[in-house]
């Protein structure tokens, strides 16, 4: 659609001016062909390029519907075909030299064909497209037509080539498959038949793949049923289940890069790996070629290559890696030696011989192209030497008319000659470069980096370039470079918004004036500098992208700024903005591009997202802030995409381009075109930017992304336009003479720079960097530079200081005694009360400082806040969605019971509730089933009543069946487990609808009792439940039970003054689940944060408290009660073991002062208290059987409970194994669908294959019969022509070109034919001349006998041709008939198979899986060897094997308790013989301790103790003799400590001396370390032989010596075996043993 547009879109010109293509410069990037012997081409943007090897001379075709897609060559029909990128695209075929255009064919392709390939011989073009379509198509190229395709799904191809020997046969290669593919043709019908190469694995090695299809060697399983191929387990029944292989089956195999057939037909493939592989054309047989080593390889010798090309060469092929070398492979029989051949400075990525294999075209990675000359002086030529990366920059030399530069990326400059491209020379900049502009006044140039530095280069020598200044501005990257149309300022913009004044003349040394500062996204920057003015008006256009807006700002230079540029600027540079009249204006709109008018205070602008150019009017009077612009004239553009405006030197041109790749020269009046040129397409992102020369007659456009650079030039071009342009043009070069001059002169003596530049020729020899365009610029200067934008604002900086230093101090000393009084402050305010304290934000006096750090501060409490939040609120969906799927989707919750006493856990079942689905299948299978019993029920009735018996038997028989029925029916409900394969009856559980495991043989039944027996697993788990919660219903009695109780026992213990704790049994957080999803606050360890108002309502209640209890205690009569009756009124029972009778007053006084009175009160006080302990004493005892009672009941309570659960335990373990044995037999019943579907599968995949194979069959039954007609006499016909046929000469080929070439003559084609065919009319034209006829012959008779004789021989040469189609129809009709013998074979071999399968799938049917439990013990093996095959065995009655078992087991008791016996008397013997031995060693021991006590050691000490009377004062004595030892040794230890001081001073005095030396000697071991390093390096270079031998050696001694350590550990582990059997020996043989006596 875009295509489209761009024809029926395009802009005509109005007039007779019109623009064409002079020549195009671009580099390739796709392989680069041979046209003919001397003539190279390749595809470049919209362009194809030819060059001329001999005469350099290009010639250029355009392509009409944008850019060029793939590209071929015929070499010998001189024919280029190619594809355009446009939707359905196109394959264009011209005839070269002429470029005309041949044909044009038309395919049935969506996107973009990927390869393009010719046949050596023939009219036969094979395309390949890869999404979507992956078609290989093969064309006659001549008649325009497809004659045969095929598409391969997924297959991408990246080489495709034809055999030169045989065009019938086609290579394609990718980097995982090789196929070839052969062209069958019978008579008009063309045919592909494909067969793929069987690549090696990645070590070279073949791997023997097994037929998936059929396999042969499948293994036989007996109870699992039949082994099938891994498709059908797969489930594929299509064709992929033919090619279908497993992830554990799938090697790495090698990876092809490249490949080039030989004139055997023969195949030789490059692999990623190095290897390389001969392939058979025929048979496609693989052979890997061995390399030969040689014996003392050089020293730059590469080990590791992997082929990036191939070409073919008699004996051998040339390769090429990634290294920049071309190797020679010479290939001998099945091995292969290396020699260097070439050595390129760049990675070569393709090589092509010219059609006479006198030249080998060499294409490097950048796209420069070398012709390497065979012959005895071989030549290398550089043909064409590409840039490094595309142009990003183009611009005339002044005045445009015979140089212009470009400039890369990368920042390589190049001056090129205008007439033919030519490059004069080259110059290397270190840096990333962006931009580039000439200077109209003198020959320099201006180049923008990246690193924000802006190079002057001085072109005044044009083979010799070289950078005279260098600014660093900023650390910005420079954006624009533009100078005025005079020449007297650049103006420079950066990323960050400055655009910096720079005078332009070098004899100012490039001074810089000052900058002013604009938006950051700065688009264009556009000036107007007329000859009648002395000002300078420049214009910044900017985008506003928030606002969808653009900004425009204007401001005016003198030109005599540069004399009084110090009055314009501040300090720091910066131009004031009152002085410049700077203007700030907007636009409603958003422009891609602005240019200023030079007459009428006019702006033309592009808009960017609409396809309209508009002009704007400036107002006249002056304004402040903001002024906003209005359209003044809109004109629709025809140009889609963003745009970019220019405008001619005389300012009467408005040059537009676009991103549609089309080129618009505009009237300024009136906006509209009168020429216009489509030089790029949109495929490439159309034009990037466009310079045209001060006359106007030159123009230069350069591609964004196709990397082409065009020059256009005027085809018919006179008139007022002309003539305008021109007379300004002559003025301008009046105006700019004497500058020129004197800036040209100043250029020619301006001595270069300091830095380090490669130039061409200098560059060409250093090849020890691989990447031309880097390491070419060293600074001298070692020292950071310092950018000109940070130097005045040091340089301001210094000035203010110096000027304010007085005040400067003045203040610093204010702002200490401040901060000293302030400091003072807070420490007064650290002392004082906390009421009277002061916060410490109340100390700052920076406010507005405060208040930003506290806004920072809140902002990033907030932002803390929200991912908090955002974190909590992720955790809390994922714990939703686990509570849902684990907990509330539960019918049944998890829970856990646990013993009181034992360590016991029981846990219920987790169960989901049933879905609706679920129970409507359940509810049809229970229909079924009951419908299937009434239905059998109904068949017996009918059969009985059919039977002719009387009516009393049929009664009885009746009756008799009834009962025999029920008891079916009880036995049938009641079958034994072992039949039924599980223990569910012992739950319950209705099992009567079960069917029998020895009747399941359809699916149906199958599926019907997985859903039975999910639905017993169901019953099972909910009995047990209900269990479950019995027993957790009781287990909450129980508990509350023992809590009542409890408080009895808490209340005895505390009457009793016990101090027992009391058991209380709680629930688990096991038991009671739902307790995890609740978060108490004891788990919660992070502080709890309080709310203000949460602690002044705390402080509230706490005070209420308080106000109570003052309250209370003011209560006198509640104290006099606590105080004389224990705060009661009553006196209980349970208070008497607190009771006390209180002593009478007279007891404090002797007994001898006592009265009779109170002799008497002192006796009934005693009786009282004998009365009160005797009732305490009979109180305790009674509270302690009750303790003791209620203790037992809770034991006994729980313990008859723990017992409960042991039980309920057993159940669970019991219900767990019912539901494995069901679960066991619907994974049985699955596993025998799956099969079964397996089995299904494998049928229907075969009878697919079958049927296709039949019609395949049919196929070529029908084809044959098209050539059934065929008359078997035609070749008689060959033997009744005319003996006479006239000689045609026939071409003589050089020898010396036949040696050379290796492909020798090629076999001939229908054109040739054709041609033989003109040859031989001609010499029958020579045969018809009338000096052959023979002497009186008639005229008329012998123009009778030419014209018979001509019929003739033209019948003859139609019956060869006949001939040769009919032999090749011939063939094609028995390789059809021998692919038909294989097809039967193939069909033959399907039924067979699908015979097979059908009985095995039979068999299976039948073979049932039975599940039968079995009683432990019933079943005895021998060695535990368990037999898997059971088809010899039979089910019998258990009752016999009972019965014997029962007879065995008694006779075994008898034969157990005999050896009873006989072990207790064997037992009792040796327990007397040990109770002997063990009384004489303890008669040893006793003796031994006798011995011991009469020799125990008395030492000296023990007697001194014993003997001296005054011991103590001895050890005394002793002590103080230590202690004047002690401080003798301690200030002898002073003293050694200062002379140690001392001395340590002394060697840190000496340290120092000695650091300064070492430092010395560590700069003299670094120069000695450099030397050294060189010389090892040498030394490497030198010796790479001796230290792979060093290496060698060291390898070797290594492994002899872990051979040895191995060896030894063998030894001592042998030794350390022998010891352990000796230790277990001896252990062994100390070890009492209890020998039977």
């Amino acid at each position: 659609m875009a295509q489209g547009r761009e024809r029926d879109e395009g802009p005509h010109s109005a007039g007779g001016a019109s623009l064409s293509v002079r020549w195009v410069q671009g580099f390739p990037k796709q392989n680069v062909h041979f046209v003919n012997d001397n003539t190279i081409c390749y595809p470049c943007g919209n362009y194809v390029i030819f060059i001329n090897i001999e005469t350099k001379k290009k010639t250029v075709l355009q392509c009409s519907n944008g850019i060029v897609g793939v590209m071929a060559t015929n070499i010998r029909c001189e024919v280029v075909a190619f594809s355009d990128r446009k939707l359905k695209p196109l394959i264009y075929i011209y005839s070269f030299p002429g470029l005309t255009r041949r044909t044009k064919l038309k395919g049935n392709i969506l996107l973009d064909y990927t390869l393009l390939s010719f046949s050596y011989c023939g009219t036969y073009l094979a395309s390949y497209s890869s999404l979507p379509e992956f078609e290989l198509a093969l064309w006659n190229w001549e008649s325009s037509i497809i004659l045969c395709r095929k598409s391969q799904p997924g297959m991408d191809v990246n080489q495709m080539s034809f055999n030169p020997m045989n065009w019938r046969q086609l290579c394609l290669s990718s980097p995982s498959t090789v196929s070839v593919w052969t062209i069958e043709r019978s008579n008009q019908e063309h045919c592909f038949r494909a067969r793929s190469v069987k690549l090696p694995l990645e070590d070279g090695s073949f791997f023997n793949e097994t037929d998936v299809v059929f396999p042969q060697s499948l293994p036989k399983d007996l109870i699992y049923g039949p082994v099938l191929p891994l498709s059908s387990i797969a489930g594929l029944v299509g064709e992929e289940a033919e090619t279908f292989r497993p992830k554990d089956d799938l090697y790495p195999l090698l990876h092809p890069t490249m490949h080039c057939w030989t004139p055997t037909s023969d195949l030789y493939i490059g692999c990623e790996e190095g290897h390389l592989l001969m392939i058979n054309g025929n048979t496609l047989q693989v052979t890997v070629l061995n390399k030969i080593e040689e014996e003392s390889p050089l020293e730059d010798r590469r080990n590791f290559i992997s082929p990036v090309t191939l070409v073919y060469q008699k004996e051998g092929v040339l390769a090429s890696g990634i290294d920049g070398f071309v190797y020679s492979f010479i290939i001998k029989d099945r091995s292969y030696m290396i020699e260097d051949f070439l050595e390129i400075e760049r990675p070569v990525e393709h090589m092509a011989f010219s059609p006479n294999y006198t030249m080998l075209l060499i294409q490097t990675d950048k796209g420069s192209v070398y012709i390497y000359t065979f012959g005895k002086e071989p030549t290398l030529n550089k043909v064409l030497d590409a840039c490094d990366g595309k142009f990003q920059a183009i611009d005339f030399i002044t005045p445009g008319t015979q140089y212009f530069m470009t400039l890369t990326h990368s920042g390589e400059i190049c001056v090129w000659w205008l007439e033919d491209c030519a490059c004069v020379s080259k110059i290397y900049l270190n840096t990333l470069a962006m931009v580039l502009a000439c200077c109209p006044s003198s020959l320099s140039a201006a180049v923008g980096t990246e690193d924000g530095s802006v190079y002057f280069i001085s072109v005044y020598d044009k083979e010799s370039p070289q950078v005279v200044h260098k600014a660093f501005l900023s650390e910005s990257s420079v954006q624009h470079v533009v100078y005025d149309q005079q020449g007297i300022f650049l103006l420079v913009g950066t990323s960050e918004g400055k655009v910096f004044i720079i005078n332009a003349n070098s004899s100012s040394s490039f001074q810089i004036i000052g900058f002013t500062e604009v938006a950051k996204d700065i688009l264009q920057i556009s000036t107007v500098s007329l000859l009648e003015t002395d000002i300078v008006k420049v214009m910044v256009l900017s985008s506003l992208p928030e606002a969808g807006r653009s900004r425009l700002e204007m401001f005016t230079l003198p030109t005599l700024l540069p004399q009084v540029s110090t009055t314009f600027a501040d300090e720091r540079g910066r131009l004031k903005d009152e002085i410049i009249h700077k203007y700030l204006y907007e636009l409603e709109h958003a422009l891609s591009s602005a240019v200023l008018g030079f007459q009428s205070n006019q702006i033309y602008g592009f808009c960017s997202q609409v396809p309209y150019i508009c002009s704007y009017l400036l107002p006249e009077e002056e304004h402040t802030g903001i002024y906003i612009l209005k359209p003044y004239k809109k004109v629709q553009s025809r140009q889609y995409g963003p745009g970019l405006l220019y405008l001619s030197s005389h300012g009467l041109w408005l040059i537009t381009i676009a991103k549609c790749g089309i080129l618009c020269i505009r009237d300024v009046y009136t906006l509209e075109t009168f020429a216009w040129c489509r030089s790029h397409s949109h495929q490439g992102h159309g034009i990037q930017s466009m310079r045209i020369s001060m006359d106007g007659q030159n123009i230069l456009v350069n591609g964004r992304d196709d990397g082409t650079l065009v020059y256009l030039k005027w085809k018919r071009f006179g008139g007022h336009l002309a003539s305008e342009i021109l007379d300004y043009y002559q003025k301008l070069l009046i105006s700019l003479s004497s500058a020129m001059d004197k800036e040209n002169h100043y250029l020619s003596t301006t001595p270069k720079v300091s830095v380090d530049l490669g130039s061409d020729s200098e560059h060409t020899k250093q090849k020890a960097s691989t990447d031309l365009s880097q390491d070419e610029l060293v600074l001298t200067d070692v020292k950071k530079e310092i950018p000109w934008i940070q130097q005045k604002s040091q340089e301001a900086i210094k000035k203010e200081v110096n000027l304010f230093s007085k005040k400067r101090k003045e203040i610093k000393q204010g702002i200490k005694s401040l901060s000293k009084t302030i400091l003072n402050m807070m420490e007064e305010n650290d002392k004082l009360e906390n009421i009277a304290k002061l916060d410490q934000q109340e100390f700052g006096l920076d406010l507005e400082e405060l208040e930003r750090l506290h806004d920072e501060s809140q902002e990033e409490v907030a932002k803390i806040i929200k991912d908090v939040e955002m974190h909590n609120l992720a955790k809390s969906y994922l714990a939703e969605l686990i509570k849902e799927e684990c907990w509330n989707s539960m019918a049944v919750k998890g829970q856990a019971l646990k013993c009181f006493h034992i360590p016991c856990v029981v846990e219920n079942f987790p169960m989901k509730a049933r879905t609706v689905e679920e129970l409507k299948e359940l509810e049809r299978v229970l229909q079924q089933k009951k419908i299937e019993a009434e239905c059998l029920k109904l068949r017996k009735e009918i059969v009985e009543a059919q039977s002719g018996v009387k009516l009393i038997k049929q009664r009885h028989e009746e009756d008799d069946e009834e009962e025999e029925e029920e008891d079916k029916t009880v036995k049938y409900s009641n079958l034994p487990n072992y039949l039924l394969g599980s223990l569910s009856t012992d739950f319950g559980v209705d099992t009567s609808l079960l069917s029998s495991q020895l009747e399941l043989h359809s699916r149906e039944e199958k599926i019907n009792q997985i859903i039975l027996l999910k639905d017993i697993i169901y019953k099972v788990k909910t009995v047990f439940n209900n269990e479950f919660d019995a027993a957790y219903k009781q287990k909450e009695f129980e508990i509350a039970r023992v809590k009542e109780r409890n408080v009895r026992i808490r209340e005895i213990i505390l009457d009793l003054e016990l101090e027992e704790a009391v058991w209380q049994p709680e629930f688990e957080d096991c038991e009671k689940p739902e307790r995890m999803l609740v978060v108490q606050d004891e788990e919660i360890t992070a502080h709890k944060h309080i709310k203000p108002w949460h602690k002044a309502k705390e402080l509230m209640v706490n005070h209420e408290k308080e106000h109570w209890l003052l309250i209370q205690d003011a209560s006198t009569r509640l104290r006099a009660l606590m105080d004389m009756m224990g705060g009661v009124l009553e006196v209980k029972k349970e208070d008497i073991l607190r009771m006390v009778i209180p002593q009478p007053a007279f007891m404090a006084k002797p007994d001898a002062v006592w009265t009779e009175e109170e002799r008497k009160q002192f006796k009934d006080y005693e009786k009282k208290v004998k009365e009160l302990n005797e009732e305490r004493d009979k109180y305790r005892k009674s509270l302690e059987a009750e303790l003791k009672k209620l203790q037992n009941s809770i034991q006994e309570s729980t313990q008859a409970f723990d017992e409960h659960l042991k039980r309920l335990f057993e159940r669970r373990v019991k219900a767990e194994m019912v539901t494995n044995q069901e679960e066991l037999k619907i994974s049985n019943l699955a596993f025998s669908l799956l099969l079964d579907e397996e089995l299904s599968s494998r049928e229907k995949f075969l009878n697919n294959y079958l049927t296709r194979k039949q019609h395949e069959k049919v196929m070529d039954r029908s084809f044959k019969k098209e050539f059934s007609e065929i008359p078997g006499h035609q070749v008689d016909i060959l033997y009744k022509l005319f003996k006479r046929r006239p000689r045609i000469s026939k071409q003589k080929t050089h020898s010396e070109t036949t040696s050379v070439v290796p492909f020798g003559e090629l076999p001939g084609s229908g054109k040739l034919n054709k041609d033989a065919f003109a040859q031989l009319m001609k010499a029958m034209d020579e045969l018809d001349n009338i000096s052959n006829m023979p002497e009186g012959l008639d005229p008329l008779v012998w123009n009778h006998f030419c014209m018979t004789r001509r019929a003739k021989v033209e019948n003859e040469q139609k019956v060869k041709q006949k001939a040769a189609d009919l032999l090749e129809m011939a063939t094609f009709l028995q390789k059809r008939v021998e692919e038909e013998e294989k097809v039967q074979q193939e069909i033959e071999r399907v039924f067979h198979e699908l015979i097979l399968l059908q009985e095995e799938k039979v068999r299976f049917q039948l073979n049932l899986t039975i599940q039968i439990l079995l009683k432990q013990g019933q079943v005895e093996l021998e060695n535990f060897q368990l037999v898997l095959e059971y088809s010899d065995a039979i089910l019998i009655n258990k009752n016999i094997i009972e019965d014997l078992n029962s007879v065995i087991r008694t006779q075994g008791q008898k034969k157990v308790a005999s050896m009873m016996e006989s072990k207790d008397v064997h037992k009792r013997i040796l327990q007397i013989e040990w109770e002997h031995k063990k009384m004489e060693m303890e008669r040893e021991d006793l003796n031994q301790k006798a011995w011991d006590i009469q020799m125990l050691f008395f030492s000296r000490d023990r007697q001194k103790y014993l003997n001296e009377p005054n011991y103590e004062a001895l050890i005394s004595i002793q002590i103080g003799i230590m202690e004047q030892t002690i401080a003798v040794l301690d200030k002898t230890h002073k003293k050694n400590v200062e002379n140690c001081k001392k001395l340590l001073k002394k060697l840190g005095k000496f340290s120092n001396q000695k650091d300064i030396a070492n430092y010395a000697l560590s700069c003299n071991l670094r120069e000695e370390l450099v030397a050294v390093s060189e010389r090892k390096d040498i030394c490497n270079a030198m010796g790479s032989k001796l230290t792979c031998e060093k290496i060698v050696k060291e390898r070797y001694e290594n492994m002899m010596q872990q051979q040895k350590l191995t060896n030894i550990s063998k030894q001592q582990a042998e030794q350390i075996s022998i010891l352990q059997t000796e230790v277990e020996r001896l252990r062994m043989k100390t070890f009492p043993a209890l020998v039977p006596m």
